[in-house]
């Protein structure tokens, strides 16, 4: 079990890397070609690198969109589990307990319940 997951999660780790290499590259090279071709001629500023670019691609990223945009659903539905969670009983609570355990307790078929 342990091995799965120490697979899983280095298989996520570098689906990571390379989603980060190539949105740093694309985004990168979008800036860049962006700024080249009209800041200079629009308001007289000099052109700049790749690297420039993807700093100036940060830096607009944690003054504008920072991780609200990625975040935001997340926290909204982890808020909502949150209400769900404060209303129900103390029986209620422990079924949906039981059935969590059933459905995520190593992924084999649930014992089928006699009906005597």
């Amino acid at each position: 079990m342990a091995s799965r997951r120490a697979v899983r999660i280095m298989k996520i780790f570098i689906f990571a890397i390379v989603f980060l290499g190539i949105f740093a590259a694309g985004f990168g090279a979008a800036v860049l070609y962006l700024w080249n071709w009209l800041m200079p001629t629009i308001f007289g500023l000099h052109t700049i690198s790749y690297w420039q670019a993807l700093g100036l691609l940060s830096l607009a990223w944690i003054l504008f969109g920072g991780q609200r945009g990625w975040l935001a659903p997340a926290m909204h539905r982890r808020h909502k589990i949150r209400e769900r969670w404060a209303q129900m009983s103390p029986e209620e609570r422990e079924k949906f307990r039981a059935g969590m355990r059933r459905r995520c307790s190593g992924f084999e078929q649930p014992a089928a319940e006699s009906k005597a």
